[in-house]
Parts: structure tokens; C-alpha cells; sequence
């Protein structure tokens, strides 16, 4: 049996899918390696465990592979030298270190002619100001740099002795020009990068590859205007295609990317703990994720007014603030662990809502979502993120969209496709509707309205 093969390096894990050429899952399998957190704030890995990980997961399979697609977590740095070998830790893209290069960035170029030319504004997450970071704290590292690489284009080097990257991909780096789909001569001139440092650049379908959220929506069929992938992972995100390149927020608080898709764009709102914060409540509460959901459904929504802002690890979009930080307003002695439990999931949909909000000010005309990561096994958590987003959220038959998304690329690479969009028609398959509440949505239409209007307040009194 001939197979396509999707590999996602992530950031706790590989996983690897073979799929038949009509879209089946043949094989999944799973390979974990560890983080390093050597100081708060950091997060770093080895690369070499992403490329041990990737390897064993290849040999698990066991299938006669025609082509491997490769998605990976966006954002981290990946320092080589003149012989390929790497020279420290790589930076990943929930690290928070680099805030003074993040401001020196946007002195350097202006921030209004940043985001002009590169779809954003300087994040801690991004590549670029990382390469700065080790500039001035480790130039003995930095003077030896001869490739910068993202994760999986150093697993795509280190399994195919390959040299290269995808648009989507590099769109995270901030080096990148969004709308003319190159490496930005402006922006390597400004913050003294070498141009040679970087990889060729191609298109998903040319590389077979590209960064886990435009992979994902590949893997979930959102390849053009009208659906939204919407992700309920560690972070949540709600990433839409675009109609065409649009100029970008001029605040910054959006990404504007290039798709997975030759020649399209997509708008995308980040924030940093959406099943994340699920995920710490649980932890803290020493509770299965099952009892949580079941506790919460024995509350209604608003759980008698608690309300939950989700900012444990600082945000994204639309504060785009490092220092922000989680909060349940609204206590009281009736309050339970299902209501917070219920304030929690309500806190995360509301931060969706924000982020769709955004997207759409950019042209996004959404009419449904589809769902995907470990919160959206839950229907209840679902239903919740449907109503206050007021449309429907569609999951589909297979989870692992990165995986998935992945493998798709590397079967239209191989030409068992002709393009993304015959390959999702071929392939990818709705496994459910979960559709908005109108009660609920009435409710939660003036819960945001208070979700709103609570971060201004608490910032302003830290």
C-alpha cells in the first residue's frame, strides 16, 4: 500500500499519520520529548530530540511512504553553523524573553512600517527578535550562526538533507515580506541579518510542508473564504482565509499570514491559554477533564455571574501584552469547582470572540468554524464557543488537522493531487455540527460586554 505521510513536529510531541491516497488513516502513532524551562519565562528543546522523535515515528509506521508533508510548531530558532550542526538549545515560540528586542525592533523600523511590511508587530514569540536576543547576550554563539531554521525545516534538513522553508512558515518570523511572499530586504537591512543565513522559500505545496495552524486548517478543510478554523489547543486561534492580500490591522492586533494555499493569505487572532487554561484549572484541582465538564453543565451559562479572563500567560490578540494576567471576577460563597470550571470555558470562548472580531474587521466574512484540538472533544465547551461566536462549529472525522493538513501537502507535492483544494474536497470529511444556543447567545452577548470590559479595569489597577 503506497501512503502519504504527515509529520507535526510539536512542542510535547511528534505525531505521525499515513494516510491511503483516498484520505484514510492508515497508521497514527506518537513520539513525546521533554521542554526546557531553564529559567521563568524561557522555553527551549533540543532539536536533535525533534528529529529522534520523527524518526521512531517513521519506523512505527511502517508504511511504504511516497511522500512525507511536514507541519511544525511556528516561531522558534533554530542556529546552525557553517557545518549544520546546531549551536544551542532552540528558542521556541511561547518563550517571553525578548521584550527589549521587541521594542528595539519596532524603533528600528517604526512600528507602522513593520507591520506594513511584514503582516505584524514585534513579538516576544517571533523569530526575529530572538535572533537579536542572542546578539546581545550570547555573541559567541551569534558570530558562528550560518543558518537560521525553523523546527521542522530542521527535521526536513536532518531526515532529507534539504535546505528550505514554506511562505506560511516564514510569515512567523517577522523577516518575512507577507505580500510579496519573500524574505523582506528591508527588514534584514534594518536589524543586520544576513539575507544568506535563510532558506529558500516555496510554496506548501512546492516544499510539502508548512507552520501547525495553516497546516491544521488545511487538515480541517479551511482553504478558502467562509469557514474558519477555529482551535482550541493549548492556545486558541481563530485563523481565516482571506479573499485576497488585505493591509493589516494597523495595530498589530492581528497576524496576517500567508496560507498553506499558493497565492492566498489568511488573517488570524491568537490567544495564548485557550484549552491551556482548562488545563491549568484541572491541574490545580488535581480533577479529571470528564468530571470538570460534567460539573460545569450542571451550571447555567454565566455560572451566576463569574467571569474568567484567560491570561495566564499574558496575550496576544487583541492586547498583544506579555504582562497580562488570568483573573476570576465575581466569586461567591455559591460558587463551586463546575462553576469555575463553566467560567473558565465561558472566558475562553469570549477570547475567540475577540479574536474573531478582529479577522473580521479585516475582511473576513466567516459564516462557520471548524473545530479542532483537545478542547473540542468536548460538546459542551463547544456548544459554549458556538454561541458566542453566534455560528455554527463543525468537527471533522479526523482530529489531527496539522497531521493531517501535512500530509495533504505532501500528496499534492507528489502530484497525487493536482491542488490543496482537490485534495480537501478528495479527503477531508465533516464528522458533526454543534450549532449556537439563541438562548445562551442572548446571555453571552452581554457576558462579553462585561469579559470587555474587565481587562482596561484590572490592568489599570496592577
Amino acid at each position: 500500500m503506497t501512503s502519504l505521510v504527515g509529520l507535526d513536529i510539536g512542542t510535547s510531541g511528534v505525531k505521525a499519520l499515513a494516510l491511503s491516497a483516498e484520505g484514510e488513516v492508515v497508521e497514527r502513532v506518537e513520539e513525546e520529548y521533554p521542554l526546557s524551562i531553564p529559567q521563568p519565562g524561557w522555553a527551549e528543546q533540543d532539536p536533535e530530540d525533534w528529529v529522534l522523535g520523527a524518526e521512531r515515528a517513521l519506523r512505527r509506521l511502517g508504511a511504504e511512504v511516497e511522500r512525507v508533508g511536514l507541519s511544525g510548531q511556528m516561531h522558534g530558532l533554530v542556529a546552525l553553523d557553517s557545518e549544520r550542526r546546531v549551536l544551542r538549545p532552540a528558542i521556541l515560540w511561547n518563550d517571553q524573553r525578548t521584550a527589549a528586542e521587541c521594542a528595539e525592533i519596532e524603533d528600528r523600523i517604526g512600528l507602522e512600517r513593520l507591520i506594513e511590511l511584514t503582516g505584524n508587530r514585534a513579538l516576544p514569540g517571533f523569530t526575529a527578535p530572538k535572533l537579536l536576543w542572542l546578539r546581545r547576550h550570547e555573541p559567541e554563539i551569534y558570530e558562528r550562526i550560518a543558518h537560521v531554521l525553523l523546527p521542522k525545516d530542521y527535521v526536513r534538513l536532518r531526515l532529507f538533507d534539504e535546505l528550505a522553508t514554506d511562505a506560511a512558515d516564514a510569515s512567523g518570523t517577522l523577516l518575512f515580506d507577507v505580500a510579496g511572499r519573500r524574505w523582506s530586504e528591508e527588514v534584514l537591512e534594518a536589524l543586520e541579518i544576513p539575507a544568506e543565513w535563510l532558506p529558500p522559500v516555496g510554496e506548501s505545496t512546492e516544499v510539502a510542508g508548512a507552520g501547525d495552524q495553516a497546516a491544521g486548517a488545511i487538515g480541517v478543510g479551511v482553504h478558502d473564504p467562509g469557514l474558519a478554523s477555529v482551535v482550541l489547543g493549548t492556545s486558541g486561534v481563530v485563523f481565516a482565509p482571506l479573499a485576497g492580500y488585505r493591509r493589516p490591522d494597523p495595530q498589530g492586533r492581528a497576524h496576517v499570514f500567508c496560507h498553506a494555499v499558493p497565492r492566498c493569505w489568511h488573517a488570524m487572532g491568537v490567544m495564548l491559554s485557550a484549552a491551556g487554561s482548562l488545563g491549568w484549572f484541572r491541574r490545580i484541582c488535581d480533577a479529571p477533564l470528564g468530571a470538570l465538564d460534567d460539573e460545569a453543565a450542571e451550571w447555567e451559562p454565566r455560572a451566576e455571574g463569574i467571569t474568567f479572563l484567560p491570561y495566564l500567560a499574558g496575550e496576544r490578540t487583541p492586547h498583544a501584552d506579555p504582562d497580562a494576567r488570568g483573573a476570576f471576577v465575581g466569586l461567591s460563597l455559591r460558587h463551586d469547582r463546575g462553576a469555575l470550571a463553566r467560567a473558565v470555558m465561558e472566558g475562553v470562548a469570549y477570547g475567540l470572540r475577540d479574536c474573531l472580531e478582529v479577522v473580521q474587521e479585516l475582511g473576513c466574512d466567516v459564516v462557520a468554524g471548524r473545530a479542532s484540538g483537545g478542547g473540542a472533544r468536548s460538546e459542551l465547551w463547544l456548544r459554549i464557543v458556538a454561541s458566542v461566536l453566534g455560528m455554527p462549529l463543525q468537527r471533522t472525522v479526523v482530529e489531527e488537522g496539522a497531521a493531517y493538513g501535512a500530509a495533504l501537502l505532501g500528496g499534492v507535492a507528489a502530484g497525487v493531487f493536482s491542488d490543496v483544494r482537490e485534495a480537501v474536497e478528495a479527503c477531508v470529511r465533516v464528522r458533526d455540527e454543534i450549532e449556537p444556543d439563541a438562548e445562551w447567545a442572548s446571555r453571552y452577548a452581554e457576558g462579553y460586554e462585561r469579559f470587555r470590559a474587565l481587562y482596561p479595569a484590572l490592568r489599570g489597577a496592577t
